[in-house]
Order: structure tokens, then sequence, then C-alpha cells
């Protein structure tokens, strides 16, 4: 600005211009407003220089609008993270908690394992899975048995209760259900489909399946028609066996036993050998029962298994008893004194006689140690036996029962000789293994000095020395034993 005709100084003016109206428009003209002021048309410069534009309505608006989305997006992006950490946290305690349900097998599509029949060998399936292929519906049970009705009701023990029932193709089967609170449980239910469920044999009994739904127990069996080897020896109205029939239930037994023992790298020991534990069928064909305290045997570098005592009083090995130590030779003793059961026909322990008679084991011991068993013979077929058949028979059960299991035979063992007390039983003339004919010395024109063996007569047989008669007839009956499980 010309301040005198002289330069002066610049001269800035601030100010605020607020729009009037609502089009947010402000005009603005450089220049004196006043054209007639002298001094200040002369000017070097007029400008303008805007500094900010300052619109607080729409700020305000965009402000909060910009609040707004932020504080969305922010209880969004919160409440997503929390759904999805509460949503993991139940996946996880749901995959912990739950439990696998049983498979669901539909009824057209079950399929029994085949029951072996006339064959006497059996099968190990090695690689066998638990009860693989033999889960059963419970509501075929339920079908199968009436829905448990107490009138097919067949039999009980330490697992449960018995049922007989008809499953699809009229199949008859035995159907064990478990009691809440009985002794045995699920460590005896596994143990029974695991030892079934991976062998096969006409001496045991065969598994069908078994059902786990709605928190049950049940296995599922052939069905045995003559029911337990006990109700046809006492405690029962059913005619007596003969003697050839409880050498041949004998036997079968023991089949099954010594392929139980033999059949498989450690074998099986059975534990809980009793005559309620031998069921026979409509043939009278004797198979071993009831596997659910069963325990594998030892490994080949090792003698024995150390185990908790576990079995039927009676029946139980004294030398397991004290050292807790199993073997196979525990079912051996057990075995022992079923035979003496099938031969007196009276219970293992039966209190109500008198002390020294009570335990059948230590009773029919001495009978025996004394030579006098027949004494204690079942008067209902005290006629039928041979001496030589009830000589064999008491030895064998002798053996059976001694103190120390090394002492015992083996169940192959006593197999042969159980054959061998058959067959002297249905021998007509028998002739005593030691008894030698010098031929030479036979005169044929002197026919007084042959010697004549009649049919009623019975070979001696020497006491002191078993082994020889053995080993003698084990020319003619070698062919019945194999090493092998059979």
């Amino acid at each position: 600005m010309l301040t005198f005709h002289e330069l002066a100084s610049p001269t800035f003016v601030d100010f605020v211009v607020q729009s009037l109206d609502n089009s947010n428009v402000v005009r603005i003209s450089v220049g004196p407003s006043d054209l007639s002021n002298s001094l200040r048309k002369n000017v070097i410069l007029n400008g303008v220089e805007i500094m900010k534009i300052v619109n607080p309505v729409g700020s305000e608006k965009r402000s909060k609008t910009k609040s707004i989305w932020i504080l969305v997006g922010s209880v969004g992006g919160g409440s997503f993270l929390l759904s999805l950490a509460i949503l993991s946290t139940l996946l996880v305690l749901k995959c912990r908690r739950r439990k696998p349900e049983p498979r669901r097998v539909e009824s057209t599509g079950w399929t029994p394992l085949r029951v072996y029949g006339a064959s006497s060998h059996g099968t190990l399936l090695e690689g066998a899975v638990l009860g693989y292929g033999l889960k059963i519906p419970f509501a075929d049970i339920q079908l199968a048995t009436n829905n448990f009705d107490k009138s097919l009701i067949i039999g009980s023990g330490g697992f449960g209760i018995v049922y007989k029932g008809i499953l699809q193709e009229n199949m008859r089967v035995a159907v064990k259900r478990r009691v809440p609170g009985n002794k045995q449980g699920l460590p005896e239910f596994q143990t029974e489909i695991t030892v079934l469920s991976r062998i096969r044999h006409h001496h045991l009994v065969s598994l069908v399946g078994y059902c786990e739904e709605q928190s049950e127990m049940i296995l599922v069996y052939e069905y045995m028609e003559k029911g337990p080897l006990r109700s046809h020896l006492y405690g029962s109205r059913l005619p007596p066996l003969s003697w050839k029939q409880r050498l041949e239930i004998c036997i079968g037994a023991a089949r099954g036993l010594h392929y139980l023992h033999t059949g498989s790298a450690h074998g099986i020991i059975h534990r809980d050998i009793k005559s309620t534990n031998i069921l026979l069928d409509y043939n009278y064909v004797a198979k071993v029962a009831d596997f659910g305290l069963s325990k594998s045997g030892p490994c080949l570098d090792e003698t024995h298994v150390s185990t908790g005592v576990k079995g039927s009083f009676g029946y139980l090995d004294p030398e397991y008893f004290r050292r807790q130590q199993l073997t196979d030779k525990s079912d051996i003793y057990s075995f022992g004194v079923v035979l003496f059961e099938v031969l007196c026909a009276r219970p293992a322990v039966d209190p109500l006689l008198d002390r020294e008679q009570v335990h059948l084991g230590e009773w029919a011991m001495e009978w025996q140690k004394r030579g006098m068993v027949e004494q204690i013979v079942d008067p209902r077929v005290r006629g039928q036996i041979k001496p030589s058949s009830l000589k064999k028979f008491g030895e064998t059960a002798e053996k059976c029962l001694a103190d120390y299991g090394i002492d015992r035979p083996t169940m192959g063992d006593v197999l042969w000789n159980l054959e061998h007390a058959l067959r002297l039983q249905e021998s007509e003339i028998q002739i005593d293994s030691q008894v030698e004919i010098d031929v030479n010395s036979i005169s044929c024109a002197s026919p007084r000095f042959v010697p004549r063996v009649h049919s009623s007569s019975v070979g001696v047989e020497r006491d002191s020395d078993d082994v020889s008669s053995d080993i003698t007839t084990s020319r003619v009956f070698s062919q019945l034993i194999t090493n092998e499980g059979r």
C-alpha cells in the first residue's frame, strides 16, 4: 500500500466468513469495496488466502456415521470371535466325553458264525478283532426271548440269567444276560468275547453273538439241549448216564481242554473247570463252556502267570491258591475233581456230610490210594464197569490231583488214558500186556498146556508200574493222540 507516495508496510486482514444460507456457498471478491478511496486504489497486490474451510454440520454427520460403523464393526467382530471360541470349546468337550456308540446292525444283514459240527478239528483266528461280526441288535434278542420271558429261563450263574431263545431261521440259542450286582461283570464279558471269537472247536461251546446296547451285557451261545453235566449225575430226576456215556463225555471235555491248552502259541487256561461248565448237546456230546475267567498261558520263557486267585470252591488247585501262580496244570486239577464227580455222582463239596467226606477230591483220593475206589462208585453204574476200565480211570483221576503241578499229566496224557479206559470197557477179551506166553514151550500134542483166556476173565495188571502198561498199549492207541491242537 502507498502512503503519501511512499511504500508502506503490507496489510493483512484475518477474518472468518460464515455462510448465510443452507447452500454451504460463500462468495468472496478481492479488492476495495469503495473505489473512491484513492488511498486504496494503487495497491501492488490484492489477494486472498483460504487457510481452512470448516463445515461443522457435514463434519459432525460424517464423524457420527464413522463412529457408528466403528462401533458396529467392533461389536460384530468381538461377537464372532467369542462365538467361535465357545463353539471350539464345546466341540472339544463333546469329543472327549462322547463314547462310541455300538454300530446298529440291521436285522436283515446279521449272519451268525457257522457252528462247527462233526469235525473234531478247531480253528484259531489269530487276527480276529474283538467281536468282529458278532454283534446282535438288542431288538432281535428281545424278540428271540419274548422280551426275556421268565418261563424261558434255563439256568443262572455268576454272570447272570440264561434264557432259551430262537433267532432268525429258527436257530435255537442260549442267551446269557448279566444281572446288575452279580460278581462277574465287564472284564468277564470282554474275555468271553475275546476268547470265543478267536477259537472254534467241536468240544468248545460256540459264541453266536453278543449285545452291548443300552448298557446291556448279553452273550448268545449255541443251545445245548441236554444242559450241564452235573444235572445228569445228581440233583435231578434225569435218567442216569451209563458208564460208557460218562467216559465219552469225559473224553469230549478233555479234547476241548487239550485244544484250549495247545491250540495257540501261549495256550489258554480256563480257570473254572467244573461239571456245570461242561454242557451236553442233543447227542450227549460234551462241550466246555464259560470262558469269562480264562487267561492266556505263560510265554515261552516263563513257567506261570502271576494273577489273583479265581475259580470255584471244591475245584480250585491248592498250589495255585497258595502261590497265586497259574499254569495249565490248574485246569488239570479241576478236571481231576470232575472225573471223581463223574465216578461217584456227588458234589465236589457237600457240607452236609461228615468232615472227612466234605471235599470230594480229598475223600476220593483216600479210597483210590487204598485201592478200594470201587467202594465209592455210583451204585447205578457199579455193575457196568469192568475192573480194568475202572482201574485206569481211577489212576488217571489220581494223577490229576497230585499235590504239585509238575507231577500232574498234561491234558493230552489225560485224554489218552481216558480213551484207553474206554477201549478197555468196550473190549470183550482183555489180555493183560504183562502176560508173556512162550510159544516154543507149548506142545501141539498136549493141548492141556495151551492157556485159555475167557471173555469173563480180567487180565492181571501191575500196580507198581503204571508206565510200562501205558507204553505197551501205546502201540495200539498211538493214533489217538497228537501233539498239536485238535
